[in-house]
């Protein structure tokens, strides 16, 4: 299986994004958000989808991946991850897509429809992170520890006992700290609780420090200390009534820690045209079983009952 086209986009003075272009060029278009923030795509991605039906477009947000520059917090928001994926369809050329995210991808993937709902032809969601302090909170702070104390001690003994009441302004000093060393630490650190909660059965630790751990506690942390950089706390659920009229397809792992499946709840309540599943068996990983085999049923049902979202082959 090889990528109809590999590239780097430029989305301004400073950044670019890798993408990667799969599938067939005459499907039904669609964007794949990864989560993170600060995670990145791969070919494991494509299982969800039937490439004869769909064209499918990875990217790596801004700051990670193979994306350049490579932990560049400058300009790295929400928002402009919204304008690059305007400046990505634009480019692809394509008209309308769905938007199929996961865990901060379904964070960007309503935010992009909030700005853009003319250009959603349908949401598929999976473990729904609303960006609220409180959802924050609960998996950094208190609340997801009380499940996994064991790798929450190791993740908060890491933070000095006057710094442990905002255990994510302490990383974050940490992960921009001047030696290389401890940025490193603490990005692995960080990286291994949450890696120790994303799935129904916990992944072993890892020892040695990767670009995306760097990556994955930089960003988030970046993120997180900033509010997601809105000022309202709430700002999807009080913004959803602009995509009222958008199909959505909700995913969420009952024995969801990371992220709880009240979000996902809440969120189909506000939204008349979603449908909400909760996958028994599964927590936040689109891996786990339970939450594969709905994703890629969903998909089967929209290829099978949207032909119009089939476009003309692109350039």
């Amino acid at each position: 299986m090889e990528a109809n086209k590999r590239y780097h986009l430029p989305v301004d003075d400073l950044h670019q994004i890798y993408v990667e272009e799969w599938g067939n060029p005459c499907g039904i278009p669609l964007v794949f958000l990864h989560g993170g923030p600060g995670g990145a795509v791969s070919e494991k991605n494509l299982v969800f989808f039937d490439l004869n039906a769909y064209y499918v477009i990875l990217f790596d947000q801004r700051g990670c991946g193979k994306s350049q520059p490579f932990l560049e917090l400058k300009d790295n928001t929400v928002e402009h991850s919204v304008s690059d994926m305007e400046v990505l369809r634009k480019h692809i050329g394509i008209e309308q897509w769905i938007v199929f995210g996961g865990s901060y991808g379904s964070t960007l993937a309503l935010a992009y429809a909030i700005n853009h709902p003319q250009k959603v032809l349908h949401l598929v969601l999976r473990g729904i992170f609303l960006g609220r302090k409180e959802d924050i909170d609960w998996l950094f702070q208190e609340g997801a520890g009380y499940f996994y104390p064991e790798e929450f001690e190791r993740y908060k003994r890491f933070i000095k006992p006057e710094k442990q009441s905002n255990l994510v302004a302490a990383y974050y000093d940490l992960l921009r700290h001047e030696d290389e060393n401890i940025r490193n630490q603490a990005s692995l650190s960080w990286a291994n609780w949450e890696c120790a909660i994303v799935s129904l059965l916990p992944n072993p630790l890892e020892n040695t420090v990767q670009p995306w751990h760097q990556s994955l506690a930089l960003l988030e942390c970046h993120y997180f200390v900033n509010h997601m950089f809105w000022e309202n706390d709430n700002y999807l659920l009080e913004n959803v009534y602009k995509i009222k009229d958008i199909p959505m397809d909700i995913v969420h792992g009952r024995y969801d820690v990371d992220c709880r499946p009240v979000g996902a709840y809440l969120l189909a309540q506000a939204c008349p045209k979603a449908k909400l599943w909760l996958s028994e068996a599964a927590g936040h990983s689109p891996y786990d079983e339970a939450n594969k085999n709905i994703l890629i049923d969903i998909m089967k049902m929209i290829a099978c009952n949207c032909e119009t979202y089939k476009t003309q082959e692109r350039e």
